[in-house]
């Protein structure tokens, strides 16, 4: 299997744009030889750009997927490579409703790398998930405007404990208050039930019933546990709570083919403008582009 360095310098030692598309075509194609299933990857560029408009989960993946999902056999299953730092709640529930319809449930995920938030919740939505030692889901505690809405509420009871037994306290409370919404703690609960309900929701479908939810919830749901929304949740805690997770390493060419697959991409979006790509392996291939200037 070729590194980072290898696929970077063979790269590096052609016309770059026209090999890139060559090698992510290439192993696209030696993915679904292997498996002998339909494969679509999605690729945000986050971890080189975290401010990139468009690199998280939202309403315009809709047309990406649409355009990688046409003219495939959908009988042949998704096999679904995430690498994305989650997004809008309500964009990740369409879109795994519509691939859900499109492939009759039928579809996997592959984490070679990271998959966060709702990018998690995609995952959790798949009858199987495979991961290599390297590979880490997150926590789905849902965060509105970077905050975590658990924290909100714990700290929100906190301070009606605080003014409820020391009444001199409630000035300070009010001035921490004072900056908030007046619907956002309501908001926050909100949030919290609609990431739980989905997630339920998507473990009794793939797994129906058959395992407990609460060790799922304490994992994913429970920023008590993780402290933060960036945790990284490992392959062995996965499996710990009962969750179908297959070893990367269980498969030696698929393991070959993702990760080149997976450097090929990050190589990509470190040398151009790109935040996000969605790819399958008939070449139907959506980009998204910003403009650097316009990055915070």
């Amino acid at each position: 299997m070729p590194n980072w360095s290898d696929i970077l310098s063979k790269v590096q030692s052609v016309n770059e744009g026209q090999e890139l598309n060559s090698l992510r075509e290439k192993y696209l194609r030696e993915i679904t030889s292997i498996t002998h299933r339909n494969v679509i990857s999605y690729y945000s560029c986050w971890l080189k750009t975290p401010g990139a408009p468009n690199s998280s989960v939202n309403d315009q993946d809709m047309n990406a997927f649409m355009n990688a999902v046409h003219g495939l056999d959908t009988t042949k299953g998704l096999d679904l490579i995430l690498h994305t730092p989650g997004g809008d709640l309500a964009a990740t529930e369409s879109l795994i409703n519509y691939l859900q319809t499109i492939f009759n449930h039928d579809i996997r995920a592959i984490i070679p790398q990271i998959s966060m938030s709702a990018g998690t919740i995609i995952a959790l939505s798949c009858k199987e998930i495979i991961m290599g030692k390297q590979s880490s889901l997150g926590p789905i505690d849902p965060q509105l405007g970077g905050i975590a809405c658990q924290s909100v509420i714990e700290e929100f009871e906190t301070a009606v404990r605080d003014i409820a037994n020391k009444p001199s306290s409630a000035p300070l409370w009010q001035v921490i208050y004072s900056r908030l919404n007046p619907t956002f703690i309501t908001s926050c609960k909100k949030a919290i039930q609609w990431s739980e309900h989905l997630m339920e929701n998507y473990i009794n479908d793939v797994y129906e019933g058959q395992i407990p939810l609460e060790p799922i919830k304490e994992l994913f749901l429970n920023n008590k546990n993780s402290y933060s929304h960036s945790r990284h949740i490992s392959k062995e805690s996965c499996k710990s709570v009962g969750l179908k997770i297959t070893d990367l390493e269980s498969d030696q060419h698929l393991q070959d083919a993702v990760l080149s697959l997976h450097h090929t991409y990050m190589i990509m979006l470190d040398k151009y403008n790109i935040s996000k790509v969605v790819e399958n392996q008939e070449k139907g291939c959506y980009i998204q582009n910003y403009d650097p200037q316009k990055v915070n």
